[in-house]
């Protein structure tokens, strides 16, 4: 039943079932907190430690100007295969690299987690023109695509990784090893958890709290040697009863999509956007200004 389970699972969260419904692609403190960043240039920021920051009340991070932060899924050429909807969660190869090459012309520095909390609850100053990388569901093309063009622009990013898909191949798409996860990590970008299976966060009950969220941070520690301090609703769904969950379990921000934050959390409704496949540089570029 289970291995028919993971089955299903894997093909279903391929294409469409990423992150979030249609409309909206469209539209612990531990010393390892400390974290070398990367800018733009290529040059390493000094290490930010959060370690005894307090979090601001929420007035005060809701009244702070967002940074965008955009969401990727799969990065690979389309197929005759890919249907109209699927194509939103597919950027192709040249595409994403020009995308990376106008955030760089346009002067982007990325930054990463610890950066946003600090400058969320604390004020602190951020690189000119901030912006963070995130990209959800382990799939292969973010290790052989995404990592080397990052790279070349001395840009990092954030992975989220869905645990039941690690090392597999599927009919459609094969997904990051443990080994690549790891090495990822260890050159300076950030893995936060995405769930056991892409469940709706809205939907968990009973048992689901430890087999979407603590046996998948436990295995994403084992395999980075980090603790796992962020978190990526599927499909972007979230609700207000959930975030007590993730606070008892050392998650310090959580990541949505275009819906609005939430009033008493915002940390644990922080907005992403969908780039999607349809858009070239330049709409690119005018999504990041409307929506941040």
């Amino acid at each position: 039943m289970k291995k028919n389970l993971l089955s299903i699972i894997a093909a279903a969260s391929i294409l469409v079932a990423s992150c979030q419904s249609k409309s909206q692609s469209t539209a612990d403190a531990s010393a390892k907190d400390s974290t070398d960043v990367a800018v733009a240039d290529g040059t390493a920021s000094e290490k930010i430690d959060v370690t005894n920051i307090k979090v601001a009340d929420a007035k005060t991070i809701l009244e702070r100007k967002q940074v965008p932060i955009l969401c990727y899924h799969q990065v690979r050429n389309w197929k005759a295969t890919d249907g109209k909807v699927g194509k939103d969660y597919i950027v192709e190869i040249q595409n994403f690299k020009d995308q990376m090459k106008m955030l760089a012309d346009s002067g982007y520095h990325t930054i990463l987690p610890d950066q946003l909390y600090a400058y969320l609850n604390t004020g602190a100053k951020l690189p000119s023109k901030p912006i963070m990388l995130t990209f959800d569901d382990t799939d292969m093309d973010q290790f052989t695509v995404v990592n080397p063009t990052l790279k070349k622009l001395g840009y990092k990013a954030v992975y989220f990784i869905m645990t039941v898909s690690i090392g597999r191949k599927g009919k459609f798409v094969d997904y990051m090893t443990k080994e690549q996860i790891k090495q990822l990590s260890d050159e300076g970008n950030v893995i936060g958890s995405h769930t056991y299976d892409h469940k709706n966060f809205k939907k968990y009950a009973g048992k689901d709290w430890e087999e979407q969220l603590d046996k998948p941070t436990k295995k994403l520690e084992e395999i980075t040697g980090k603790k796992m301090t962020e978190f990526a609703y599927p499909f972007g769904l979230w609700n207000a009863e959930g975030i007590p969950e993730l606070k008892k379990r050392g998650f310090r921000m959580a990541f949505q999509l275009s819906t609005k934050r939430d009033e008493k959390d915002p940390l644990f409704t922080i907005r992403r956007i969908i780039a999607s496949g349809y858009w070239s540089p330049k709409t690119l570029s005018n999504s990041i200004k409307n929506s941040f």
